[in-house]
């Protein structure tokens, strides 16, 4: 199909409830940003759209577990996420957020015209009510047993080990979040949106692209995973979905006797983009419907299918049904809009073995590794960008970052730059040499790397961005293998004009790259352009050898990249395990020699000798303070009624205050080896237990025990 000039991309709103992490950014915002970058520099149109999702079920649990308010709450962390994605070099148009007045009255208008439409039923129905919190419970705020997988910590909406969507009452055992009681059901009303009304339609214009009569898009350019998620979905039969919610915090239902009641999320926060391209067009006086209204609305007289445009969503798995499925049928149901093209869905990234888990500290939390690793931003795009877990899950170790800096960054693309930025300013004192006649060997150079030009834009067409980035890769092993190839630094003295022609087409070949890599190295690309002295160029000047004309100045050879060594990595490693157990002490290494199990397995039965090892003892804590630099760590003062309090570092911090600690009994393991965290002796491991909304408590006696009581 052909492909509009005109591109609206959209990036998964995130939940303004806590810090960004490598699996945000490798499922749907690195991916995002590549794809807007090279859209750009081949002369498209592009608004790239994204912001906090600022309600839901989510923030006010996020609250009410650090007692605060859910205002707080947002404010905190839309700041956060917003430095953290500029930081890292994702720049979107616009990142806005959802607790904005414009987006209330844009969510409440699209919510009104809906209802004009008919798109809703009223019901008065059954809903799980907490009688000791005296409140209804929206979706996030019931737990239970998954019917189909088994899993017993599956929300009210979806289960996040099996991906199937939810509704309270499919739950088994359910139980509220707010007080882990049993929940009863009450009567309420709410206003329900007749996605039944929809299945044809929507099997229709998914499996064949057609809309209306005429070809919307192309099926085959989905995944796989995309297609078969949401036909399992249509499989099944789509069923009215509440689009309200029993909630103080959200967008308020705008009708009379809706009082109490608010936007369900689903439909508020996809709405988000609507609102952040209104503020966006507000800000640069311009019309915000042209980037989202179709031929069929009227908003520019003559347009033509092809003219509409193109709108893309990147997202992570656990979204696919909501924008691929829900959005379209609210967006056609409200008349005017397009529809998505494409959802380019990304599986989940998981870390050294195991799941990412926000609520045991098993991230690599984004803006932290700014704050511990500035300017090294481009070499986690890099690696990040290598595994991208486009087909199927990936998983991202230190060491794997280690040994791609050290042996693609600096080794092929570092050493390519160095090599050929050195040598100019021996032989020709740091300006470009004029190139002489061309031969075969320069042919075939050129050759290889207009291919990999084209093959990079296409495969990012594709969505295959692991592809695009190894065919860009290809254009630095192209130049690094002509270098060694011809050997210029032995050719000078012998044959002056043919290393001058050596030496020019490898500095074009740089300037090739500062535009290849550009979508993915953004930071480096820049520098790279500064030791050329040249700007940022078009991608069509890729196909071009002749970028550095003769004489140039060029700026001192400096070092793209730098090794990455063991003694910096290591920290990480044991940084990660250190905050991650609920105890905050885990040894270093990898998650196999740790005895650190994957989510939802249990450890292998131990013999009673091995259990009768452990010296378990009640302890009180005396006293608690932060360990300094380390965001996640306390350290503890416990006494066990020995001659000297033990001292005992514990991953704690983001759940407890130090102040909240002294005279609290825990149980310790006692006869722990001790080990240096952060430059404190931990001298012992802090039982806890992690409760259904991922809070950690303390394993602890229910009467006062003296200090050093033993656990039998």
């Amino acid at each position: 199909m052909k492909t509009p000039a005109r591109h609206t991309v959209t990036a998964a709103l995130p939940y303004a409830n806590g810090p960004l992490h490598i699996g945000h950014i490798a499922g749907a915002y690195l991916p995002a940003d590549i794809y807007v970058r090279n859209l750009r520099q081949r002369g498209k149109e592009v608004l790239f759209i994204c912001g906090s999702d600022e309600h839901g079920a989510a923030i006010t649990m996020r609250a009410m577990k650090e007692g605060t308010t859910p205002q707080a709450i947002v404010d905190k962390y839309h700041a956060l996420m917003g430095q953290a994605f500029k930081d890292f070099g994702i720049h979107f148009d616009i990142y806005d957020r959802t607790s904005s007045e414009l987006h209330r009255e844009t969510s409440q208008g699209f919510f009104l015209k809906l209802l004009e439409n008919g798109a809703f039923s009223v019901q008065e129905e059954q809903q799980y009510f907490d009688e000791e919190a005296k409140q209804f419970l929206a979706d996030r705020y019931i737990m239970g047993t998954c019917p189909k997988c088994g899993n017993t910590d599956a929300y009210g909406d979806q289960c996040e080990k099996c991906g199937s969507a939810l509704s309270p009452k499919d739950l088994i055992e359910p139980r509220s979040t707010l007080s882990g009681s049993k929940p009863v059901l009450k009567s309420t009303k709410h206003w329900y949106l007749k996605m039944d009304e929809a299945q044809q339609w929507v099997e229709q214009w998914m499996n064949t692209g057609v809309l209306d009569g005429a070809q919307h898009h192309d099926p085959k350019e989905w995944k796989a995973s995309v297609l078969g998620q949401c036909n399992s979905w249509l499989k099944d039969g789509l069923r009215p979905r509440a689009m309200t919610r029993d909630l103080d915090w959200g967008v308020p239902v705008p009708l009379e006797g809706a009082e109490g009641k608010v936007l369900y999320v689903w439909l508020d926060a996809p709405i988000g983009y609507i609102s952040a391209t209104k503020r966006w067009a507000q800000e640069h006086n311009t019309d915000w419907e042209r980037w989202w209204l179709s031929r069929d609305s009227g908003s520019e007289a003559g347009m033509t299918k092809e003219d509409e445009p193109r709108l893309v969503h990147f997202i992570g798995k656990d979204n696919i049904v909501f924008h691929a499925i829900i959005f379209p049928i609210l967006l056609k149901l409200h008349g005017g809009y397009v529809l998505p093209q494409n959802v380019p869905a990304n599986e989940f990234l998981n870390l050294e073995g195991r799941k990412i888990s926000t609520s045991r500290n098993w991230a690599v939390w984004l803006h932290e590794y700014i704050q511990r690793w500035p300017d090294r931003q481009d070499e986690l795009r890099y690696c990040l960008a290598t595994i991208i877990p486009e087909q199927k899950d990936s998983e991202f170790t230190w060491k794997d970052f280690q040994e791609k800096n050290n042996s693609e960054l600096v080794s092929i693309v570092g050493n390519f730059v160095q090599r050929v930025f050195v040598l100019s300013h021996k032989y020709y004192e740091g300006k470009a040499p004029a190139a002489g006649e061309k031969v075969d060997m320069d042919v075939a150079l050129w050759s290889s790397v207009h291919g990999s030009v084209e093959e990079v834009a296409q495969h990012i067409d594709d969505f295959r961005l692991r592809d695009a980035l190894s065919s860009a890769m290809n254009v630095a092993r192209a130049g690094n293998k002509y270098l060694s190839d011809n050997e210029p630094w032995k050719l000078e003295k012998t044959d002056p004009e043919r290393t001058r022609t050596i030496l020019a087409n490898s500095l074009n070949v740089a300037a090739v790259l500062s535009i290849v890599l550009e979508p993915f190295l953004p930071h480096t690309t820049a520098k790279l352009r500064r030791m050329l002295g040249i700007g940022t160029l078009p991608w069509d000047d890729a196909f071009r050898s002749d970028l550095i004309g003769a004489g140039q100045e060029l700026g001192k050879p400096e070092h793209l990249f730098k090794p990455i060594t063991d003694a910096e990595i290591q920290p990480e490693v044991e940084r990660l395990h250190a905050a991650e157990s609920p105890a905050g002490f885990q040894p270093a290494g990898p998650a196999e020699a740790t005895g650190l199990k994957p989510v939802g397995q249990s450890n292998p039965n131990i013999a009673f000798d091995d259990f009768a090892k452990l010296d378990l003892r009640v302890g009180t804590i005396t006293a608690a303070e932060k360990v300094p630099k380390a965001d996640k760590l306390l350290k503890l003062t416990i006494d066990l009624g020995e001659t000297t309090p033990r001292t005992v570092v514990s991953g704690i911090a983001m759940h407890y205050e130090p102040e909240q600690l002294p005279g609290q009994q825990v149980v310790l393991v006692a006869n722990l080896e001790p080990r240096k965290m952060r430059g404190v002796e931990s001298q012992g491991m802090v039982l806890m237990a992690e409760d259904a909304s991922g809070k950690l408590v303390f394993v602890q006696p229910k009467e006062m025990v003296g200090p050093g009581g033993e656990v039998r």
